[in-house]
């Protein structure tokens, strides 16, 4: 038997699937374990996955997935419409899809959807709304076989059994996870026979797991301590723009920033080059809008250099010529540079007459549930995802939805793009109509723009052409083979 590949990262656990995550990591895990109908491909879009092909209606309110034939879990029972129809019930109900004290992600789009299992081959989900993108929110609607359902009621996870490349050998709670390669697997067999997801915390002890052979493949490593890898072929080193937006969310309930000049004279006066250079040490790329460049229906995000001239006379404008004092709520963690970030931010703004007076907060789950209740200051630290243009403004722009990290913002323009998206099922117009939203928030920011950032990827051995997949999350099935040295198609 060959050994297995390793995968050594931050983070490592077995969570239910059906609750809603952006983690890098954990989704590496799922994806691994499960399949969804579709699967994003590997230069970007929607591939096949449990479903062979789907239909839309013109009004994007009736969908219909035709599944392939002959699918199976991994332990052998078989996964037709009517095991797809109890995951997607399972996951639209308002108690799951459960993130950072946010439930219910997945319950506003399909909790009043009728969903089918109109023959064991076909799944049909009719929508109260239209929703042109809704593949965005089935990418990561894993299908668990119903054998498992009940230990997953039960609050047991540790016994995941899905459709996916890889199904669970044995699991080390808080130390490794052990995976086979799944022969029955639908799509394009993996390259490698056995991986083994290892946890560890430090980034300094994963380079050196790599660079020592003890892994294959090293995830979020130091952005400066990994350029070592560049220095043989003997290792890889590939840079991934992580769709997540770094941001301070405004509060536009009460206070200054419910004026629209002061939050487009704070987004002006900064220089986020100089700030990605000071903080993250160049590990980030610039953010000029409220999707990164990756998003669908994005516009090249390019620096804007700052013009404080403009920002100062849009504070006079808003009647703060002679200065202004803004509350921040800091949280120490997520993002882990939020203190030394709002340090920096403080003396930018300073040359435009803009003072922060920050709030340290160190319990990360009770900061998230106090912007999910509006109990912020004037602007905090925080960020944005995911990769879905439709779901951030539905879930975080549109005011009419008041969802969990709104905080007051309204802008008639881009809520009326985002009708105009949701029903338009062609996609370049699709991709226009976003244009125009990221535009108009350019011009009226919900949010102070930062960047995205950049993570570092380290794999053993040369496979210059091998990239990280556009959600930043690592696909498994593309991996190289490590044994024999050779590349997948």
């Amino acid at each position: 038997m060959s050994s297995p590949a390793v995968i050594v990262q931050p983070r490592l656990a077995l969570e239910d699937p059906h609750d809603c995550t952006d983690a890098n990591d954990m989704l590496a895990v799922f994806d691994a374990l499960f399949d969804g109908l579709v699967r994003y491909g590997k230069d970007g879009g929607y591939v096949p996955a449990l479903s062979s092909s789907w239909d839309v209606t013109a009004d994007a309110r009736h969908w219909t997935f035709r599944l392939r034939e002959g699918l199976s879990f991994h332990d052998g029972s078989p996964c037709d419409a009517a095991a797809v129809y109890q995951s997607l019930i399972r996951m639209a109900r308002s108690d799951k899809g459960y993130t950072l004290g946010a439930p219910g992600v997945w319950h506003q789009y399909l909790g009043d959807a009728e969903i089918e299992a109109v023959d064991p081959l076909t799944v049909a989900i009719r929508l109260s709304k239209p929703v042109a993108d809704l593949l965005d929110i089935l990418v990561y609607g894993y299908v668990v076989a119903p054998s498992a359902l009940d230990r997953y009621e039960a609050g047991d996870t540790s016994q995941p059994v899905g459709t996916g490349p890889y199904r669970l050998i044995s699991y080390e709670a808080g130390h490794a996870l052990h995976l086979q390669r799944f022969d029955d697997w639908h799509g394009e067999r993996p390259a490698n026979a056995e991986l083994t997801f290892r946890l560890e915390r430090n980034r300094e002890a994963r380079l050196e797991m790599l660079i020592s052979g003890q892994a294959q493949v090293a995830n979020s490593l130091d952005f400066e301590a990994s350029k070592a890898l560049e220095e043989t072929a003997k290792h890889t080193r590939v840079t991934s723009l992580v769709p997540v937006a770094i941001i301070y969310l405004f509060n536009a309930f009460k206070g200054p920033l419910t004026d629209s000049r002061v939050r487009r004279a704070l987004n002006l006066a900064i220089d986020r080059q100089a700030l990605i250079d000071r903080v993250v040490r160049g590990a980030a790329k610039p953010l000029t809008g409220f999707v990164s460049p990756v998003h669908f229906g994005s516009l090249p995000s390019e620096d804007l250099r700052p013009d404080q001239h403009l920002a100062k006379k849009l504070l006079a404008e808003a009647g703060f010529d002679e200065g202004l004092t803004i509350e921040v709520d800091c949280p120490t963690r997520l993002p882990d540079e939020a203190e030394a970030l709002t340090a920096a931010l403080a003396e930018q703004l300073a040359p435009i007459g803009v003072a922060l007076n920050v709030h340290r907060q160190t319990d990360r789950e009770a900061y998230a549930h106090g912007v999910r209740l509006k109990q912020v200051r004037d602007m905090c630290v925080f960020d944005s995802s995911p990769l879905s243009t439709f779901r951030i403004l539905a879930e975080k722009i549109d005011h009419r939805a008041q969802g969990s990290w709104w905080l007051g913002f309204h802008n008639a323009e881009a809520e009326d793009l985002l009708d105009a998206g949701r029903a338009t099922v062609d996609p370049s117009e699709r991709a226009e109509i976003f244009e125009k939203a990221f535009r108009a928030l350019q011009v009226d920011p919900p949010w102070l723009y930062l960047y995205n950032p950049l993570r570092v990827t380290g794999l053993s051995g040369s496979w210059p052409d091998w990239r990280m997949r556009q959600d930043c999350v690592l696909d498994v099935t593309r991996l190289p083979d490590f044994q024999s040295g050779k590349k997948v198609p």
